[in-house]
């Protein structure tokens, strides 16, 4: 009963605490209107004709004429409602042209995080069990390498290599669905995953070695524990830092498919927001801003509740 009364009482905490980052990214988000130089009913009109009679209907639509904080109220309430207005470019309603470019970049992602965890995290296992050994010396270099890659270059050698010159995967667009979607999205998931695996890589190595050092590690060996045993326990305690990189690793990728996109010519966010910041289409950068920041958020609060359930030093002071 404490341990289910302290889960519930830190799982409230961290929920208020993310409603609270949650509410005060809107007001900055908000603010980029204000931030823009020049009228904000002009900026909201974009290239459309700007009369006195057109200008007063855009201020009486967006509350112009309120103080700063109704107008946020005002905004907050339509975004909690699922209005966010509409484009400045397409006079499209900027949920309606959201929708199927969030599923397509949060398609693209969770290939990219599998890939990432798959492939990743035991390579960074096996090469910290056996560092200094040939596969360690691999993956080092390997990792060194894919990190230090730019994102677009990766994109471009795998289109021409794997594109061009072999014809295994499609070189652009983003396919229908079943299959064609896997295939369409295979090389950006790959580019995404080749710097973003080689992070992880390297942070798992680092976490599991600094186990090996712990003198649990040598007390276990000198009682002739089973190896298979010590791992176990060698795993257990690496996985804090491991979830934590990961949860890093799925931002980064929600946040920073922006060059990808643009590279396999995928319509997801990521290309409608290089877009709408050079058009100037403030509502639809409001909302990618704040769908990008509420992620973010969200997988925060999962890291912690899985720093909850993992690691007992935090169930301890959550009980205290």
């Amino acid at each position: 009963m404490l341990r289910r009364g302290s889960a519930t009482r830190f799982a409230a905490g961290r929920l208020l605490a993310t409603g609270a980052l949650l509410l005060a990214l809107s007001f900055i988000v908000f603010a980029l209107l204000y931030l823009m130089p020049g009228d904000p009913a002009k900026n909201l009109l974009g290239v459309r004709s700007s009369s006195p009679e057109v200008l007063a209907q855009v201020r009486a639509q967006y509350h112009l004429d309120d103080s700063f904080l109704l107008q946020y109220l005002h905004w907050l309430g339509s975004v909690v409602r699922g209005d966010f207005g509409q484009s400045i470019r397409s006079d499209e309603s900027v949920l309606s042209l959201l929708g199927s470019r969030v599923a397509l970049t949060l398609e693209l992602v969770t290939y990219a995080f599998i890939v990432t965890v798959v492939f990743a995290v035991p390579l960074g296992v096996l090469s910290a069990w056996r560092a200094g050994g040939v596969l360690d010396r691999a993956a080092s270099t390997a990792a060194i390498v894919g990190v230090g890659a730019p994102s677009f270059a990766v994109g471009l050698l795998l289109l021409y290599v794997f594109g061009l010159q072999f014809g295994l995967f499609p070189i652009y667009g983003s396919g229908s669905s079943g299959l064609e979607r896997f295939t369409h999205l295979t090389l950006p998931a790959l580019t995404l995953a080749i710097g973003l695996g080689a992070l992880v890589l390297k942070l798992t190595r680092t976490a599991v070695i600094a186990e090996l050092d712990q003198d649990y590690v040598a007390f276990a060996r000198s009682r002739g524990l089973a190896d298979r045993r010590i791992q176990t326990l060698v795993l257990r305690n690496a996985l804090l830092p491991v979830i934590t990189s990961l949860g890093l690793v799925f931002t980064f990728l929600f946040g920073g498919t922006i060059l990808v996109e643009i590279t396999f010519a995928l319509p997801g966010i990521g290309s409608l927001l290089a877009n709408s910041v050079t058009y100037k289409d403030v509502p639809v950068v409001q909302a990618i801003t704040l769908l990008t920041a509420g992620v973010i958020a969200l997988v925060a609060l999962i890291v912690d509740l899985l720093y909850f359930a993992v690691d007992p030093r935090v169930r301890k002071r959550a009980a205290a």
